[in-house]
């Protein structure tokens, strides 16, 4: 592999895999607040928040970490202007204590935050100003959870980002990334490298998955897999432990999560069945190191064409990227790897995003679960052919089908959805 695609691919990898805590998008929303009361100077009297429907459809039902088990954009974008420590990006919420919870909750029954939403803008795109007597400043995020583009103060500009391609991680992805590419960098990359990467992927996102077994969060999916299955069979305590990590994510656990694409639950949904599938079959850490680059970037390729936020479910990309990893590890052959991945898409794809909340842990299962009879179904030798719906001969043509549905073809179905999750749809018999 030539040395300028390592350096992209490295480049996308230290990019993509963050840490932060809960949902991503209500975090979001904090760190921008905590930037707006940065750049005003003063803590503000008022908020405004204009943000994507996305956002507003991610944020609805999630548990906003550290808030005593509330909810909503004016919770989390309070919190983020109490907090004030932007320099923790999406951890912006740690250091949200008893004293700074009752202050956020108290400016929030004085109705210090509105919101609205934002029209004509990019699916990710956050937008706040805060006030304090004359003074305002306004702060936007765009495109990536932590991707500042904006920042007015007075209206005077200080800050305009204008897109650099070089930078981008999505044009790397576009750039450099294949099935063939993946499987190569992971087989090749240097052992410490991947170590020092993956590593606090490995503890922070198995860390969570123990909690969501080990105590009850929302729906309880994960324990309840491990209660109605047999749990030594890895199948289900694959799909249990990453279903109980998103059950702690999605309902208040404060535990930071290493994420894929933007996303929480995805980084969880490529992580943590590799991680359980390795402890269970004894393999070494070389093997889970470099599984868990070829989960993480097979994932990255495919958000590449979905983009960050859809009406797609994310866990589904995310699910059929952990299962070929599973194949990479049980010695399958490059057009296996690639055949997993693809039968996957081909169960699963289509599982709509509803929000970030609870159930979000059971799409995650199902599409582990399709991930497993996607792994057993090639080692039958039995693949779903092309001209078979979305499914072609090429892998990566595949990939682009469903990516393309999810992204162009859904926009409509995310309007509908948010209309529906906000009461403004009529719905009476036509």
């Amino acid at each position: 592999m030539e040395p300028i695609q390592v350096q992209a691919i490295r480049k996308i990898l230290e990019d993509e895999l963050r840490p932060a805590m809960g949902c991503t998008e209500p975090i979001a929303v904090a760190y921008t607040a905590a930037l707006a009361r940065e750049l005003l100077g003063v803590f503000p009297q008022q908020l405004t928040v204009r943000c994507s429907g996305n956002i507003i459809k991610n944020v609805k039902g999630a548990t906003v970490p550290n808030s005593g088990g509330e909810k909503g954009i004016d919770t989390a974008a309070i919190l983020g202007a109490v907090s004030g420590r932007s320099d923790l990006e999406l951890e912006v919420l740690s250091v949200i204590g008893p004293s700074e919870l009752e202050q956020a909750l108290e400016l929030r029954r004085q109705g210090m935050c509105q919101y609205f939403l934002a029209e004509g803008v990019p699916n990710l795109y956050i937008e706040i100003t805060a006030s304090a007597g004359p003074d305002t400043a306004v702060v936007a995020i765009q495109d990536s959870h932590t991707n500042l583009v904006k920042k007015e103060k007075n209206g005077q500009v200080l800050y305009k980002k204008e897109p650099d391609p070089q930078q981008d991680t999505s044009a790397l992805a576009q750039q450099y990334l294949d099935v063939h590419s993946i499987l190569e960098y992971a087989e090749t990359e240097s052992l410490p490298y991947l170590k020092q990467l993956l590593q606090q992927q490995c503890d922070c996102n198995w860390a969570i998955a123990q909690e969501g077994l080990s105590r009850p969060y929302g729906a309880g999916v994960g324990r309840t897999l491990c209660q109605s299955g047999n749990a030594s069979d890895w199948r289900i305590s694959c799909c249990a432990a990453a279903a109980a990590g998103s059950d702690a994510r999605m309902n208040g656990c404060a535990l930071p999560v290493v994420i894929n694409s933007g996303s929480g639950n995805q980084g969880i949904t490529v992580s943590v069945p590799v991680i359980a599938y390795a402890r269970s079959q004894n393999c070494s850490g070389e093997q889970l190191f470099r599984a868990l680059a070829v989960s993480n970037l097979l994932a990255i390729h495919q958000k590449k064409y979905i983009g960050k936020l859809s009406a797609y479910c994310g866990a589904i990309s995310a699910a059929s990227a952990a299962g070929a990893a599973i194949a990479w590890l049980q010695g399958c052959s490059e057009q296996e790897v690639a055949w997993c991945l693809t039968n996957t898409l081909a169960i699963a794809g289509g599982i709509l995003c509803d929000g970030a909340k609870a159930s979000c842990a059971a799409k995650i299962a199902a599409g582990l679960q399709s991930a497993w009879l996607s792994l057993d179904l090639v080692h039958q030798g039995y693949r779903f052919p092309a001209g078979e719906g979305l499914v072609d001969a090429s892998p990566e043509t595949t990939i682009q089908n469903f990516g393309y549905v999810a992204r162009e073809g859904m926009r409509d179905t995310d309007r509908v959805i948010l209309h529906l999750m906000t009461g403004e749809t009529d719905l009476s018999c036509p």
